[in-house]
């Protein structure tokens, strides 16, 4: 007879079984979000004072954050108007609170402190592309690259790149001749332009070496800059082991390897040459025999009792008055120095990075790749964005682009000479031109603080929780109307003289401002008068697309979803006028 195997447990036993798991499950869930409320009381007392659009219970806002970039970005621009001008505004995205600051005293009280400076946590989708480049670094790491930094972007290193300026832009211009014209997207140009520009300004390297263009280079970014995009809008893919299992991480990886290929070359190239100059100068040093070093001795001996007498003068930079590179001409960062920073550290960029990683003092190898990295995507995607939508204004408003025409004719004539420094401190339409499309278009639409203690704001009885992160939207406090006079049209007269002296200092702050204000905003400023003048003498800019029509993306940097469509005719220019002396 068969013996009948009794199972260990029943279905109504198993059933009991996983009744006891939810039985436990629901409460320990239940008591996990009370603790969690609890240890939150004081953010959510905070938030609960400042005004914001009403959101689902644990979702909160996160559903309007879903479709295209733009959507997502004139979805957000539209309901911003739902709130008073200037007025702090939260947002939800389920457990985070982001409060979106638009007033210039409270925008000043974040970016001036040396204590608000930690960026918020969605930075570190970043970490993998640009590591703990100045953009992402905090603390004493930052403070110290920072210091080492800036001197390679003050104004007599950046004279010097005059000449390769000039070349570049050129080159752009002869480039763009095969559109003849027909209608064409003109970033594809500014990219390929800025990334080539860098390699041999700030980085030292000719482009002829490197292995990938600049537009192979640019578009690249674009992507990984896509990416980051979706991290930031997707909820699922913020998780990193979610995001590992997707096609997206495939696609990082091998745009990384591009990236930081082109980063790696440079800098082999570069370190070449540096141990190559170094070995040479010991070399040389060997030649000179005592005899030499005598008759070296004598003379310096003989030369310091001719000047002895004579009090040592101190080199000073030329100071530009009047000229704010960018930001507010009443603020003032470490790249505003009056004194020269001295023969040592008037290095460019690269030159200075490696040989202080060559020496092991402030930076390692791999630190000098992460600063690289960090240079070449913030050096060139913002000007590309920011050139792009200058040229775009100008063929949407022949107006506007015929007096800076007038302007450049007044200084160039009709000669096709390269521009110098000189020129560029004449060029005060084109300048405020340049201003006011950053004003209208800045290339990074927000900024992003996390807040590690409390903010009292100045604009209101409101005070924002720490734990929270601040977004500083740079479109709304460019456009309001409390400040910029019928904010949606372009008018270069924002930035006249008179109208910048009546203004709050962080009402413009493209370029961000205070201590982590941009590294490479003279840079920028310079670069963009060069270049954008050059197009203009050699082209006439027209547009079918109406201002109004452009439809914007707000992603990491602010671009065009439509493309940068403009149309290119040859440009005559008018001798230069004859000024006749009167007897």
């Amino acid at each position: 007879m068969a013996t009948v195997v009794e199972p260990i447990l029943s279905p109504s036993s198993l059933l009991s079984v996983t009744n006891a798991f939810f039985y436990l499950l629901v409460p320990t869930v239940v008591l996990y979000y009370v603790y969690y409320r609890m240890g939150r009381k004081r953010l959510y007392e905070l938030a609960a004072k400042i005004p914001g659009p009403d959101g689902y219970p644990l979702l909160g806002n996160a559903h309007e954050f879903v479709g295209s970039s733009n959507t997502i970005f004139e979805k957000m621009y539209e309901r911003s108007f739902e709130f008073t001008p200037s007025s702090p505004v939260k947002v939800w995205i389920g457990p985070r609170l982001l409060v979106f600051l638009t007033d210039p005293r409270d925008i000043e009280i974040i970016l001036s402190s040396n204590v608000y400076i930690d960026k918020a946590p969605e930075y570190r989708f970043f970490e993998p592309w640009l590591g703990n480049g100045l953009l992402i670094s905090t603390g004493e790491k930052w403070r110290a690259h920072r210091k080492l930094i800036a001197p390679t972007f003050h104004l007599n290193v950046l004279k010097s790149f005059i000449d390769l300026f000039n070349k570049n832009s050129l080159l752009t211009v002869d480039k763009m001749r095969k559109e003849g014209n027909k209608a064409f997207d003109v970033h594809h140009y500014m990219s390929e332009c800025t990334v080539e520009i860098l390699l041999e300004t700030a980085m030292g390297v000719d482009k002829k070496t490197q292995q990938a263009s600049g537009f192979e280079y640019a578009a690249a970014v674009m992507k990984m800059c896509d990416i980051l995009h979706l991290r930031h809008t997707k909820v699922w893919l913020r998780p990193d082991f979610l995001f590992n299992m997707t096609n997206y991480a495939k696609d990082q990886v091998k745009l990384l390897d591009f990236i930081h290929g082109l980063t790696i070359n440079v800098m082999k190239k570069k370190k070449d040459a540096y141990l190559k100059n170094k070995q040479a100068t010991i070399d040389n040093t060997n030649v000179f025999n005592t005899t030499v070093f005598d008759d070296l001795r004598k003379a310096r001996f003989d030369s310091e009792k001719k000047t002895e007498t004579k009090p040592k003068q101190k080199e000073v930079t030329e100071v530009v008055k009047g000229s704010s590179f960018g930001q507010s001409a009443g603020l003032k960062d470490d790249l505003d120095v009056e004194d020269d920073v001295g023969e040592k550290k008037r290095q460019a960029f690269l030159d200075l990075l490696i040989e202080s990683a060559e020496n092991g003092v402030v930076l390692t190898d791999e630190e000098v790749r992460e600063q690289v990295d960090t240079i070449m995507f913030e050096g060139h995607d913002t000007t590309a964005a920011g050139s792009s939508f200058f040229l775009c204004v100008m063929g949407v408003r022949p107006d506007i682009q015929e007096k800076v025409v007038e302007e450049l004719e007044q200084i160039f004539g009709d000669s096709d000479r390269p521009c110098t420094f000189q020129d560029t401190l004449e060029m005060k339409y084109l300048e405020r031109c340049i201003m006011e499309t950053l004003r209208m278009y800045p290339p990074v639409p927000i900024i992003a603080r996390e807040l590690q203690e409390e903010v009292k704001l100045k604009s209101a009885d409101l005070t924002v929780p720490a734990k929270c992160t601040v977004i500083i939207g740079t479109v709304k406090l460019h456009r309001n109307p409390n400040i910029y006079p019928n904010p949606e049209v372009f008018n270069p007269d924002n930035f006249l003289p008179e109208k910048t002296s009546n203004r709050h200092y962080y009402a413009f702050v493209p370029f961000s401002a205070g201590p982590r204000s941009c590294v490479g905003r003279k840079y920028a400023m310079l670069k963009l008068k060069i270049l954008l003048s050059t197009i203009l003498r050699n082209y006439k800019v027209t547009s079918d697309v109406k201002e109004k029509d452009w439809k914007l993306q707000a992603d990491i940097i602010l671009k065009r979803t439509d493309g940068f469509m403009i149309r290119l005719e040859p440009r005559k220019m008018k001798p230069k006028p004859t000024v006749v002396k009167a007897l």
